[in-house]
């Protein structure tokens, strides 16, 4: 499942993030990066443990953990602690690749299933040329540049790429998440089931009809959910 996530972070707090960053040091991105991706990886990177990615991250993590359509689509029960990327100049893609299953916290040795991988875009569309995030999977390639705040969720297992960027700087947040759901397709059987009690309780409040979808939404979260 791709969704497209709206407004994780307002217009404050992207130019709070934007603040913090203008005053970051930025390292070679592939630092980061797998054996196969480190040869297609040209972009920078905030240090993970610098105190300005943790600052950050604090922010990201509390306002994923607040955003409700998030949670719903994601489940999630780990995030790896979000990191921060700049395409610009000549450190300006992310050639094809795929992620790796799990993902190690080199510090705390906090590991993570990457079931789902996910971008938070922190600059504005027109103050970049190029940059979209290119995904294919089973749904056909999908070109996503997404206003400022706004987060892009898609499955790991999908192959990806960040276009060159020929005008300004790109720069976003990224990370990756275990989910309470492992399989993919369970996950968005769930999905839409609670959008469609929620837009059924909208219309119909809670109704025995509204009461027992619900029931049934939570008894197959038990039924596939890692506990």
């Amino acid at each position: 499942m791709l969704l497209q996530v709206p407004c994780v972070l307002d217009s404050e707090q992207v130019a709070h993030c934007r603040e913090l960053l203008a005053t970051a040091e930025w390292v070679d991105g592939s630092a980061t990066a797998g054996s196969q991706s480190a040869q297609v990886k040209n972009n920078r990177q905030l240090p993970e443990q610098s105190p300005v990615a943790q600052r950050l991250q604090q922010i990201v993590l509390d306002a994923l953990l607040r955003h409700a359509l998030f949670y719903a689509a994601a489940l999630p029960k780990k995030i790896f602690p979000p990191l921060f990327n700049c395409y610009s100049g000549s450190s300006n893609f992310f050639g094809s690749h795929a992620d790796n299953a799990m993902r190690t916290h080199v510090a705390t040795g906090y590991r993570v299933r990457s079931d789902l991988s996910a971008t938070l875009f922190l600059s504005a569309p027109g103050e970049y040329d190029g940059g979209e995030l290119v995904i294919e999977d089973t749904f056909g390639e999908q070109r996503v540049k997404l206003p400022a705040g706004d987060l892009i969720l898609y499955p790991s297992s999908s192959i990806h790429r960040v276009e060159p960027v020929t005008r300004g700087a790109r720069i976003a947040s990224f990370m990756w998440l275990e989910s309470m759901v492992r399989d993919n397709a369970q996950r968005r059987l769930l999905f839409e089931l609670d959008m469609a009690i929620m837009d059924l309780r909208q219309q119909q409040g809670d109704s025995d009809t509204s009461i027992r979808l619900t029931n049934t939404y939570h008894n197959l979260l038990r039924m596939w959910a890692d506990s």
